[in-house]
């Protein structure tokens, strides 16, 4: 067995670089350490704290984000690997209105401690766009050549972002309810 020596625990220097990216439809250039991840870029250098950080290791989906339109967990995607692209949170949903999934979701009542309510609407919002571009799950199989959106379809396309609080059905129903 080989033991590690004190050298090797030591930190790796910072190595910073620039990076361009577009935010919630705002386009920001920033100096990052090419270590961060895009979670900590948005929470901690954008003030942007809709994504929460749950597990911090791509279990729970609480901090599901869009990346050119498609869903990341933000604690397991590096920032400098976002340079050049469309980044949209919860923040940017709704704004004087609410978004009508966010209107489901209060109307069905799919959140309850309201923790992983950012990442389950993030990832609704990815998922409905993944059906209308006619992706298929593990679930759609082979046929029909478009996914039809049945309460095992969703589950299926939703099961990476966990609810502690146990509201899955409400939040099928909320998806359901705007689901074309």
């Amino acid at each position: 067995m080989r033991t590690r020596s004190p050298e090797a625990d030591e930190a790796l220097p910072a190595v910073h670089v620039d990076i361009a990216l577009n935010v919630n439809g705002e386009d920001r250039c920033l100096t990052i350490d090419t270590r961060l991840s895009l979670l900590d870029l948005l929470r901690d250098h954008l003030g942007l704290t809709g994504a929460k950080a749950g597990c911090e290791r791509g279990h729970c989906g609480c901090c599901t984000v869009l990346v050119d339109g498609r869903r990341v967990y933000g604690c397991l995607t590096l920032a400098v690997a976002c340079g050049n692209a469309r980044v949209m949170t919860v923040e940017a949903l709704g704004g004087a209105d609410l978004h009508p999934l966010q209107e489901a979701f209060v109307a069905r009542d799919a959140f309850q401690c309201g923790f992983c309510t950012a990442g389950q609407l993030c990832s609704a919002i990815g998922m409905l766009d993944e059906v209308a571009r006619g992706w298929p799950s593990s679930v759609t199989g082979r046929t029909p050549p478009v996914p039809v959106l049945t309460g095992p379809e969703i589950r299926e396309r939703m099961s990476g972002n966990l609810c502690r609080c146990g509201a899955y059905q409400n939040i099928v129903a909320a998806i359901t309810d705007v689901a074309p």
